[in-house]
């Protein structure tokens, strides 16, 4: 049996308030459900993720645990802005295992691990095309920044994306000798992760 509550703040979440939930990014809190489960009554946070048509149920005594948290500040998000204009930090390791310091980072939920992922993975039109995988992990990483920054400033995702975008466009352009030498790499990398 589900109960809607009518109060409205647990744990220091309100209803109606966007959160992140660190493997899905920005959703909205729509209700404080109470559930039974196997005999025990269990509060829930009801968080909808509009955009993936999904919806999450979070026991609220978990909420924290889990690392949901609440939107980043706004000089969070300025640090978060700063950092993909800066360089980008790629480490000379197999592209599997850079892969997976990605995803942890994008799975994190923390704004500037995202950013970073951002950085490091972005390309502009004078840079080699990226690997699938590459894309993938960039693509998901730029979402997750749009979506937060788009709840923050309050405004659309294609208004959060185009400052973004400005932001990578100031960003020191990798010269072509060293773009080349990392396209060599990843070419190395994934012949080998493919014969593994």
């Amino acid at each position: 049996m589900t109960t809607t509550k009518k109060t409205t703040t647990r744990q220091g979440f309100k209803m109606g308030e966007y959160v992140v939930y660190p493997a899905h990014g920005v959703g909205q809190i729509v209700a404080i459900e109470e559930q039974e489960v196997a005999g025990f009554k269990l509060e829930l946070f009801v968080i909808a993720f509009e955009k993936d048509k999904m919806t999450l149920r979070v026991p609220t005594a978990k909420a924290l645990t889990v690392g949901m948290r609440k939107l980043a500040e706004e000089a969070m998000v300025e640090r978060a802005m700063e950092t993909i204009a800066g360089r980008a930090r790629v480490k000379r390791t197999m592209w599997s295992r850079r892969a997976q310091e990605y995803e942890a980072k994008i799975n994190s939920g923390d704004i500037l691990s995202i950013a970073e992922v951002v950085r490091d993975l972005h390309r502009s039109e004078a840079q080699p095309e990226q690997s699938y995988s590459e894309r993938q992990l960039y693509e998901s990483a730029l979402d997750r920044m749009v979506r937060e920054i788009a709840a923050v400033n309050r405004v659309t995702e294609p208004e959060a994306a185009k400052l973004i975008e400005t932001q990578l466009a100031k960003s020191p352009k990798r010269n072509k000798a060293a773009a080349a030498e990392a396209e060599a790499d990843q070419d190395v990398e994934e012949e080998q992760d493919e014969a593994a």
